[in-house]
């Protein structure tokens, strides 16, 4: 999909919540953004392996993940022009342009050889954008589409707060509503269903007594 194909309401929807907020997302999400980390860690991108992240932002994580991985090559997709803006200057100023490369894009419908001039991807991530996506279901069969054989598929992202209490659990929502996000009762549903479509393995971790949900997702070679 091209940049002037993008569906504006979303597009423009998101440039509006972060056009400020992106100068201190960073700074505040590190709070309650958990597990971001653990999943950069669990990457295993194999030598001279390519990495796409889906719904990138500020570029913090394909930063991270960039030091963490030097022989792998990276790329990054989202649809804000402005956290994009953010992300540009941070890969530049932190020297990893030669390695990393952002587009614009929608992550439920995106041609990763027009935008990328690669097709397929080692690894795929996706860091807390399900839960801000509209359609999100499609950005896991697009995910899992652009996934080269051996390949697997990475996502975090809110879970349910099931071990949580009450309180904590309304406060949460209330307070990620404002920034227009849904945890999404159904992810591990989808994830396991579009797994089992793709003959894949399938991995699945509650963290922080369901504050957040971790997947990988594994083709077959």
């Amino acid at each position: 999909m091209s940049t002037t194909e993008l569906p504006a309401s979303h597009a423009e929807l998101m440039d509006g919540v972060y056009r400020w907020q992106r100068h201190i997302y960073d700074l505040t999400r590190k709070y309650y953004l958990l597990g971001r980390d653990r999943l950069i860690d669990g990457l295993d991108v194999p030598q001279n392996g390519t990495v796409l992240e889906l719904g990138c932002g500020t570029g913090r994580n394909i930063a991270l993940a960039a030091r963490r991985y030097p022989n792998a090559r990276f790329f990054g997709l989202d649809i804000s022009a402005e956290m994009l803006e953010t992300a540009n200057a941070s890969i530049a100023r932190e020297g990893l342009a030669a390695r990393v490369n952002l587009a614009r894009g929608d992550a439920t419908d995106f041609d990763a050889k027009a935008l990328f001039d690669t097709a397929q991807f080692d690894r795929v991530f996706v860091s807390y954008s399900l839960s801000m996506i509209p359609g999100w279901e499609k950005t896991v069969a697009a995910a899992l589409a652009a996934l080269a054989p051996g390949g697997s598929l990475h996502v975090v992202d809110f879970g349910q707060q099931e071990g949580l209490p009450r309180w904590f659990r309304a406060l949460l929502r209330g307070w990620l509503r404002k920034f227009h996000v849904e945890p999404r009762a159904a992810l591990r549903d989808v994830l396991e269903s579009e797994s089992e479509r793709a003959g894949a393995t399938f991995r699945f971790r509650t963290l922080y007594r369901g504050y957040a949900w971790l997947a990988v997702i594994r083709i077959a070679i």
